[in-house]
């Protein structure tokens, strides 16, 4: 699918790219953080923001101001950088790959998928690895319909399954 526009500013492009890894088991491991930290940092080339919680939960063991969260959001180059990775080195080492889901538009032209483990990144050592964790991914497009974004995905080397 072409899409045609009339000015250069009307054509859909890549806004930013977020990752995001939750820490499940902070009270256990008091190490967890800083490994996480050294990972994301190693798989974006970037410093990740810790985000802490807003208000304790007893149901789930959190205090306000323990950090549950690590999160970075890569733009211009190393967002390109990072996605000419993903597509052509991460995703094909994923076991039984058919393509990402399309499925996963939230209906304003971005999409998110979510990886189970960081072991599929050349740059993490089997090694160091003491306990697998996933990431969140969400590409930020200035698409305004799933449509517009799903070209766009497909125009960057995107391998979607079929639907």
């Amino acid at each position: 699918m072409i899409l045609v526009t009339k000015t250069l500013n009307k054509y859909q492009r890549l806004l930013q790219c977020l990752l995001i890894v939750v820490l499940v088991r902070r009270q256990k491991n008091s190490k967890e953080l800083d490994v996480s930290i050294k990972e994301l940092t190693v798989v974006t080339g970037q410093q990740p923001t810790v985000n802490n919680a807003r208000k304790s939960v007893a149901g789930f063991k959190i205090r306000d101001g323990m950090p549950v969260g690590l999160s970075v959001t890569l733009r211009n180059d190393r967002m390109y950088d990072f996605l000419a990775r993903l597509i052509h080195i991460v995703l094909p080492r994923i076991r039984d790959f058919r393509g990402i889901s399309p499925n996963g538009f939230d209906g304003r032209g971005n999409y998110s998928l979510g990886l189970k483990d960081q072991l599929i990144f050349p740059e993490i050592s089997y090694d160091d690895v003491a306990q697998l964790r996933g990431f969140d991914i969400t590409i930020v497009t200035t698409a305004k319909t799933d449509e517009e974004a799903l070209a766009l995905l497909k125009g960057l080397g995107m391998p979607l399954a079929a639907s």
